[in-house]
């Protein structure tokens, strides 16, 4: 029998009172469906949006149905969610006093997709009033975007509390840098306790796709803030330099440029806001030249384990289709 505190980490039992999920390594799983249904309750209903000709309301969390949950295994966080809602909205033409009713559908919300990518349907009883729900179709989707990225941070920070346990040795102290004025050398003191994070699992991926342009136009695609927000269909911010940030899809990816050699590779830090805090991948893109193509090279280290399939889906669908639907849409001059 091993001694006390010897051995693999993986069965050492801390001196803990609770005595629960040492070392974070067994499976918990917490339902998070009947939590998610009143978050959607509380962000959802009584969202306004006003504008000079009208005034619209979400009145009513009419249809909720899905499911939610959250996994611990080996101290890492995954995630399941799939939603359908259907909201009620009510509003009023400001010139006129008449009133409309309508609703607001959002078929599909799951891990696979972002926010600022799935659908949002607004619809509008028969007759006038089209002012507002185009005002429910601009701003109101806006805002209802926004509530659902305040769920989504809710759920993973706010409904796992307590999931993942602070192991002895890492409950103690937070180790703080910082430099003295007068020196060069780095002093290392603690402060107040804190639970720090854990080490995931992560992979690697490799993935190349073709496209029907130039080098330097594909290029200009990944480093051009007005293309990049064109194939995104988002705002984006870009600075397209050695040490220059930038954020995609309404900021659900950001990073850092590593390496830019022009017309030939980029290199990133790459995150999204779904991972954990302060987790980076390295995204290197290669872009090779092939008779009236460029072949475009994709290789990515670091990706959490839970999250390559989202990776993927990322990459396949919202970049590189995009992609090819911007250059048939609007072919780029040379």
């Amino acid at each position: 029998m091993a001694k006390w505190g010897q051995g693999d980490l993986r069965w050492i039992v801390e001196e803990r009172e609770d005595g629960t999920n040492v070392n974070n390594w067994h499976w918990t799983e917490r339902d998070a469906t009947s939590w998610s249904k009143g978050k959607f309750q509380e962000l959802l209903v009584g969202i306004v949006v006003e504008n000079d000709v009208g005034r619209g309301e979400i009145s009513e969390l009419k249809q909720v149905e899905g499911e939610a949950s959250c996994s611990s295994r080996k101290g890492k966080l995954i995630f399941f969610y799939e939603w359908y809602i259907k909201l009620g909205w009510k509003g009023i033409v400001k010139e006129s006093g008449v009133k409309h009713k309508g609703l607001i559908e959002i078929p599909s919300l799951s891990e696979e997709k972002f926010v600022n990518v799935f659908n949002v349907n607004v619809s509008k009883k028969k007759g006038d009033g089209d002012i507002l729900k185009d005002l429910m179709k601009t701003a109101g989707t806006a805002k209802v975007r926004q509530a659902l990225g305040d769920y989504l941070k809710a759920l993973k920070m706010e409904f796992t509390t307590g999931m993942i346990l602070p192991a002895k040795a890492m409950a103690a102290q937070e180790l703080t840098v910082k430099r003295k004025p007068s020196e060069n050398t780095l002093q290392v003191q603690a402060s107040s306790p804190v639970a720090l994070g854990v080490r995931i699992p992560t992979v690697a991926l490799h993935m190349m796709e073709l496209f029907d342009t130039t080098v330097e136009q594909l290029y200009s695609i990944f480093t051009v803030k007005d293309l990049v927000q064109k194939f995104s269909k988002s705002t984006a911010v870009l600075e397209a330099e050695k040490g220059g940030k930038f954020q995609m899809f309404d900021g659900n990816i950001t990073g850092e440029y590593l390496e830019l050699l022009t017309n030939k590779k980029i290199v990133m830090k790459w995150r999204c806001r779904n991972w954990p805090e302060e987790h980076y991948a390295t995204v290197a893109l290669n872009f090779v030249p092939t008779l009236g193509q460029t072949e475009l090279q994709l290789d990515c280290k670091g990706v959490p384990v839970c999250k390559e399939e989202n990776m993927k889906f990322c990459w396949q669908k919202q970049h590189f289709e995009e992609i090819k639907g911007l250059l048939q849409l609007t072919p780029l001059n040379g």
